[in-house]
């Protein structure tokens, strides 16, 4: 009996059993006695012509007022105090209960994203595609899904009431019309006496249109602003999710949004990494440099896809196929200040989900771009490099990359310090310590946080596709772009390279490099190319991170 497999244990089982609690929480949450009351407001609509931004706000702020006059009077009836029964205590706390369940609070985009979450573990397990990191991910994926109840939220009417004790107060920064059209426009068509909580009111001011009101996409973070103060009486901090204030994940999540957690990262890559074969042949270089030409394009595909100038920046270096770096970047250009959305989730999802694909994006792109003969090249062994080079390296090379790129200087500084920490040899406790317990203990929480942050009412817009959209093309191009360069290079050399070394000019340390080594096995068994594909590949990592500095030396001031 206890080696017959359970049946429970079974995959089908498991995913039939949540279609069923789905199906229970749809029939229970949108049955009517549960379901909140919508008045009919049809009479009061008007079809708004052609006319001015004041009138149609002073339209809208019309319909808000005449909303809040169709209210009746709340009248409040002092009982007496007298104690509860045992029965209607039960009952009061089973509805309590019952109101605080994931069940009674579940959406379907709560359902996509633990599904999504359930996918990344899976290609974790079964195909080893990065799983230290799409584990983490994946497991935070799910707990920042688990629905919580987030308070009752508010009505039209009160919200008009809370913008009026606003403005008695001189507490309200926008003109009072134009305050009630934006409330009326989050709470969209026939409102009644829907209630709304705050995170679906933040979600509906990303999809307006500020010029509609008046204002500029640089308010649409003062129109954030002024829902947080209209919607907060009616939340509920539970201390629960990441976006809630106080709570642990909220703390953790901190690292994050500080750019905490990526030169950590950097500095334990540094004390693994062995520039060895980039000393010995820095001509490769070049590869890591012609790769990043997937962050340029991209920048240029966001700008036009829609995204402001720091967003387009922040997208852009999805290219760069560096997660730490993303993150880095999109937490000083994407944070949600300055004008611009919060991208932090979407770009850091997007750049390791790449990241861990690169040995399926990449072999198609290879095969594309060269020919049977170029793969078929083999290069000299590296030269030997000694001691002194080693730990030379990164003294001139912390010099001259900071130099070029001062705002670069959290990366590249740890990056750097690491390997000098390596090479020097005599501080082998640091070493240890940088590249095994530290920058362990950093991937675990950076990648259940940034998994977290996928919360379905923040994650799930249309910003978020078109981010995945462009990292794809990115990737993509960012491969091209080594290839492109490695063949170009041949043209002046008398001594070839493999073309294909330059698909590793992507900083996906050392998977792009691993994906040359086996393209190049399966022609010729005996061409060994993983140390030379390393040299682009680490010079990818700096490459990257000079870029994001570069941007945000443009993009900053």
């Amino acid at each position: 009996m206890l080696g017959k497999k359970s049946i429970y244990r079974r995959p089908v089982v498991i995913l039939a059993s949540l279609v069923v609690l789905f199906l229970l929480n749809m029939a229970v949450v949108n049955n009517p006695t549960f379901a909140t009351r919508i008045s009919d407001l049809t009479e009061q609509t008007e079809t708004v012509t052609e006319m001015s931004v004041d009138e149609s706000n002073a339209q809208l702020a019309e319909v808000a007022d005449s909303m809040v006059e169709e209210q009746e009077p709340v009248q409040v009836i002092n009982a007496p105090e007298q104690d509860m029964s045992s029965h209607a205590q039960l009952k009061d706390g089973l509805l309590k209960f019952w109101t605080l369940t994931g069940f009674r609070n579940c959406k379907i985009g709560n359902i996509i994203m633990i599904f999504v979450g359930i996918l990344f573990i899976f290609l974790a397990v079964r195909f080893e595609f990065e799983p230290m990191l799409l584990i983490p991910i994946g497991t935070g994926i799910i707990i920042g899904n688990i629905p919580f109840f987030q308070g009752y939220g508010i009505s039209l009417a009160e919200g008009i009431a809370n913008l009026q004790a606003m403005m008695d107060a001189g507490t309200l920064n926008m003109d009072m019309n134009t305050a009630k059209a934006l409330l009326v426009s989050v709470f969209g068509d026939n409102p009644g006496d829907k209630h709304m909580v705050l995170s679906e009111a933040i979600k509906s001011v990303e999809h307006l249109n500020m010029s509609d009101f008046g204002l500029s996409n640089h308010d649409i973070e003062s129109v954030k602003g002024l829902m947080t103060s209209v919607f907060q009486n009616g939340e509920l901090n539970l201390q629960t999710g990441l976006y809630q204030k106080g709570s642990v994940l909220n703390y953790l999540y901190f690292g994050v949004t500080s750019g905490v957690y990526p030169p950590l990262i950097f500095l334990g890559i540094g004390a693994m990494t062995d520039f060895s074969s980039l000393i010995a042949n820095p001509k490769l270089m070049v590869l890591g440099a012609a790769a990043q030409l997937g962050v340029f394009l991209t920048f240029i595909g966001a700008l036009y896809l829609g995204f402001n100038l720091r967003e387009a920046g922040a997208i852009g270096i999805i290219g760069g196929a560096d997660g730490p770096t993303a993150i880095f970047l999109s937490s000083r250009l994407a944070n949600g200040t300055n004008g611009t959305r919060n991208l932090i989730g979407p770009i850091a999802i997007a750049a390791y989900s790449y990241m861990a694909l690169v040995p399926v994006i990449q072999p198609p792109i290879i095969r594309l771009l060269t020919s049977k003969k170029e793969r078929l090249i083999k290069m000299k062994a590296p030269r030997m490099v000694n001691k002194t080079e080693k730990i030379m390296f990164p003294i001139v090379g912390l010099i001259l990359t900071t130099f070029i790129s001062p705002t670069a200087l959290p990366l590249l500084g740890m990056l750097f310090f690491g390997n000098i920490i390596k090479e020097s040899g005599v501080v082998k406790r640091l070493q240890n310590t940088a590249a095994n317990p530290l920058i362990d203990i950093v991937t675990i929480i950076l990648g259940l946080t940034v998994g977290a942050s996928t919360q379905a009412s923040v994650f799930l817009t249309s910003s978020s596709i078109k981010i995945f959209v462009l990292g794809a093309c990115s990737f993509a191009v960012a491969t091209a772009g080594g290839l492109l360069g490695a063949k170009l290079m041949n043209v002046f050399l008398k001594e070839k390279i493999n073309p294909m070394i330059g698909a590793a000019g992507v900083s996906a340390v050392p998977d792009s490099a691993r994906v040359v080594e086996v393209e190049g096995q399966k022609y010729d068994p005996s061409n060994h190319l993983l140390m030379h594909a390393m040299a682009p590949n680490v010079s990818g990592v700096i490459g990257s991170a000079v870029a994001a500095g570069v941007m945000m030396s443009f993009l900053m001031m």
